[in-house]
């Protein structure tokens, strides 16, 4: 399990292209027939996939936990972004399509995932964060997501955004989580930018056709740095930086967040003058 170590906003003001990408970006989580995550010291958060083609695949525990299981001390939310599939938890399968979302709580032991064929495989995204309670499992589809429409096509932002795990959603101890899908024609996300300095947020890039790229956004307002995504990518943002991104197609992405509360509306907004 790569480790990523916080980043101080002072320092990151030197850093190189290279620098932000080891720092912030996690390039290789979708393999095939395997489940990679990443640990980071942003609000303790795990990102994640796990990819199964030919059989099926456990989520073990790992050193840096020091906990017999996954899940003895974390929360866990996951989104299928591919075919069908089924997850298994303590016994108790749950079947996914896509973007539907399954959230497991603290304290269950065993989680397998498997796809439904082999010639069009599930992709799991999971993010995970400490919890002091447990909470139910709960499947939701995305017909059942709280919905919100923002942005506009005037400005090329124009998107939904559905909130699965959050205080009016699936219950959590500290996760927040959704899917932010495009109207045709608008590609900027999370513009006007905003930071929120009670938690840490973190991105995963899907949907983005073959050979376009992502260009994602982040920094203090006052110092913006970019970088280029490809396709099926995470960014991670601390709590300092803004999170803002555009394409050179449509595309979708997973945004989960950790940290002091909850309140998906808890944000601190920058003007689109202010940026530089």
């Amino acid at each position: 399990m790569k480790i990523i170590h916080q980043v101080h906003p002072e320092d990151f003001v030197s850093y190189t292209t290279q620098q932000i990408r080891d720092r912030f970006l996690l390039e290789s989580l979708v393999v095939a027939d395997k489940i990679e995550c990443a640990y980071t010291h942003y609000d303790r958060m795990i990102v994640g996939a796990a990819y199964p083609v030919k059989g099926s695949l456990k989520l073990g525990t790992y050193d840096q936990l020091k906990s017999e299981n996954f899940l003895d001390r974390r929360e866990i939310g996951i989104i299928n972004i591919a075919g069908n599939g089924r997850i298994t938890v303590d016994g108790e399968a749950y079947d996914l399509e896509k973007q539907d979302c399954l959230y497991i709580g603290k304290g269950k032991k065993d989680i397998l995932f498997e796809s439904a064929a082999a010639d069009a495989p599930a992709k799991f995204i999971f993010f995970s964060c400490p919890a002091h309670k447990e909470c139910p499992t709960r499947l939701m589809k995305p017909a059942e997501a709280l919905p919100a429409e923002l942005g506009s096509l005037d400005n090329n932002n124009h998107r939904t955004i559905n909130k699965y795990i959050h205080m009016d959603g699936i219950e959590s101890c500290q996760l927040v989580l959704g899917v932010t899908t495009f109207k045709k024609g608008s590609i900027w996300n999370t513009m006007p930018a905003h930071l929120h300095d009670r938690r840490m947020e973190s991105y995963f890039y899907f949907d983005l056709p073959e050979g376009q790229r992502i260009i994602h956004f982040m920094g203090q307002p006052h110092e913006t740095r970019h970088i280029f995504l490809n396709n099926e990518q995470a960014i991670l943002s601390p709590s300092w930086s803004i999170h803002s991104g555009t394409a050179t197609a449509s595309y979708s992405f997973i945004w989960a967040m950790a940290g002091e509360n909850m309140a998906f509306t808890d944000m601190d907004p920058v003007n689109v003058q202010e940026l530089q």
